[in-house]
């Protein structure tokens, strides 16, 4: 059993932030910050044009995507928490 995105829907594994500052202190879980990045774990067809065709998606499965804090709809699946979002909500993708 799996999800499978619809439209141009993209499902992303977030990118926990490190627990630890760089001097080495550890971070209390609500002193957390919400990640912003993640890893393409799924992507859908891509949206139906008026001609009905299919737009082509920008991103690919593996890739590593920055998108908003408030972002998409969170999803428990497999005891794994994962992103739902559309395409446009995507802010960049990181390369290298």
């Amino acid at each position: 059993m799996a999800i499978k995105p619809l439209e141009d829907r993209v499902l992303v594994k977030p990118i926990e932030n490190e627990s630890k500052t760089a001097s080495g202190i550890f971070l209390p879980e609500s002193a957390k910050e919400k990640p912003v990045r993640g890893q393409v774990v799924a992507v859908g067809p891509g949206k139906r044009l008026e001609n009905g065709q299919r737009a082509q998606m920008s991103v690919n499965k593996g890739d590593t995507v920055v998108y908003g804090k408030y972002a998409g709809t969170e999803v428990e699946f497999k005891g794994d928490k994962v992103l739902i979002l559309r395409e446009s909500e995507l802010l960049g993708i990181i390369e290298g």
